[in-house]
């Protein structure tokens, strides 16, 4: 039996030796990477040895020790955009991973409102999807999408593997994802890959680290196992378990629709996104790289019993773009569905990422900035409301007036106002109120947004903060 014991552990210790190249799913065939700049790789190989990493680009051959239990990290330089190109790895045995592409890539992140695919969920779809899907095909746009996984503590790896568009893998793609790559191919001309990290009714806390929660002591970090009581929404799972395996990956930036699920939880929202862009950013260690998010939509959160008024979290939304460096918000006011939490137009989300991304980070001209709320004078009865970010006039939508204004007195009573427009101002006044001192502008679960400027809507606002 000894004898067989020790046979067995020398076994054991010579496949260790011998263990293949190995490296996360999200390196794979069909992967993209980010064009002209430091690409890590990292992975496991056999132990204690020199490892060469050959990349097809430039026939460059880079060298790398792997340590006593076989792991490494390295990174090779990617040229310009093009490809398909191959990467060589070699410890005695190699490994060749193919159809690489070099491009642009962006993390793609959320809740449900990123999760939802081109198919869209049972009963709900997505507008214009099955067109949309039909004429997808596009070998230069590709989508890694990752398993949902919830953990205790950080791992290392990820199910999935990257896809292609085409009208096959299209329908499986999130639509938001997919409709801002698609925008960034046809304006940059250049492969696009997207990885999408995603989990519908996860919490913002769900994706941070203890550390970045200690200002945040409501969000009670799990200390075992047991404590995970959701698997979505307990504070660090999701980091854990399909965010910190990616980091690191070098990309352009990133995306993100979530914040339905904080609506309850509003008064520290502005304050938490702003912790985890910043997190986020300190863990990739690629500076203060562009993050650009989805203002969620309007909807009738009475449906499902809560008595919280989702205009408060999309407030606490819109004050991150002042608060953090390199991000931006796209406004939904007009995308909302009064009873769905899944609105269907999938398209203006991903668009109108695209356009943040496309003007900010990629010096597009002639791209347009959502006209933001800026102050209110009141004269007499009227309150006359001021907009920064809008070169031409602010208008409505829906015809020459709006129903969605509201004043209200010194009583703090809200009633509906009449609104018209002069120039780049809006005027606002009611037969109820003599002497206006608030204005406030579809501050409500719900409402289909009727302000715009530049062929884009303006976020709902209020100047009091009763």
């Amino acid at each position: 039996m000894k004898k067989f014991g020790l046979f067995l552990m020398v076994l054991l210790l010579a496949v260790g030796t011998d263990a293949k190249v190995t490296m996360p799913r999200m390196f794979g065939n069909g992967m993209v990477l980010q064009r002209e700049t430091k690409a890590y790789l990292w992975g496991s190989a056999k132990a204690n040895t020199t490892m060469k990493i050959q990349t097809s680009w430039d026939n460059r051959t880079y060298l790398v020790k792997t340590d006593t239990n076989g792991k490494w990290r390295s990174s090779v330089m990617t040229p310009k955009a093009g490809g398909p190109y191959s990467i060589t790895f070699n410890d005695g045995e190699k490994t060749v991973l193919e159809d690489i592409l070099i491009g642009e890539v962006w993390i793609c992140s959320g809740q449900s409102n990123m999760e939802m695919q081109m198919k869209g969920f049972k009963a709900q779809p997505v507008a214009g999807a099955i067109a949309d899907c039909l004429h997808s095909t596009d070998k230069e746009l590709r989508m890694f999408t990752v398993k949902r996984n919830s953990q205790f503590a950080p791992i290392d790896t990820v199910s999935g593997r990257w896809m292609e568009a085409n009208p096959g893998n299209t329908r499986d793609f999130s639509a938001t994802a997919y409709y801002f790559g698609r925008e960034l191919r046809q304006v940059l001309g250049v492969p696009v890959g997207l990885i999408v990290a995603s989990w519908g009714g996860s919490a913002c806390e769900a994706w941070m680290t203890p550390e970045w929660l200690k200002a945040f002591p409501d969000a009670k970090i799990p200390q075992s196992p047991a404590d995970i009581k959701s698997k979505n929404r307990t504070p660090t799972v999701l980091y854990n378990g399909m965010l910190h395996p990616l980091i690191g990956y070098s990309m352009r930036g990133v995306i993100w629709y979530q914040g339905e699920d904080n609506v309850p939880r509003y008064k520290t929202y502005a304050d938490m996104l702003s912790t985890m862009i910043r997190g986020w950013r300190s863990d990739w260690q690629q500076g203060d790289f562009p993050f650009y998010y989805c203002q969620i939509a309007p909807y009738d959160y009475s449906l499902i019993d809560w008595d919280t008024n989702s205009a408060l979290l999309r407030e606490q939304q819109s004050k991150v773009e002042r608060m953090v460096e390199n991000t931006g918000m796209a406004v939904l006011m007009d995308a909302g569905l009064e009873y769905g939490i899944h609105p269907r137009k999938k398209r203006e989300a991903g668009e109108r990422l695209a356009f943040l991304a496309l003007r900010n980070t990629y010096g597009i001209a002639g791209i347009p900035e959502h006209a933001r709320y800026q102050s209110v004078e009141f004269k007499g009865d009227t309150a006359i409301v001021a907009f920064d970010r809008s070169k031409e006039w602010v208008y409505f939508d829906h015809g020459t007036t709006s129903r969605l204004f509201e004043v209200a007195g010194q009583d703090r009573v809200f009633h509906p106002a009449k609104a018209w427009v002069d120039r780049n101002r809006v005027y606002v006044k009611s037969d109820e109120v003599t002497h206006p001192v608030a204005v406030r502008y579809a501050f409500t679960n719900w409402a289909d947004g009727d302000l715009f400027c530049d062929g884009l809507p303006v976020s709902s606002f209020r100047s009091d903060d009763w």
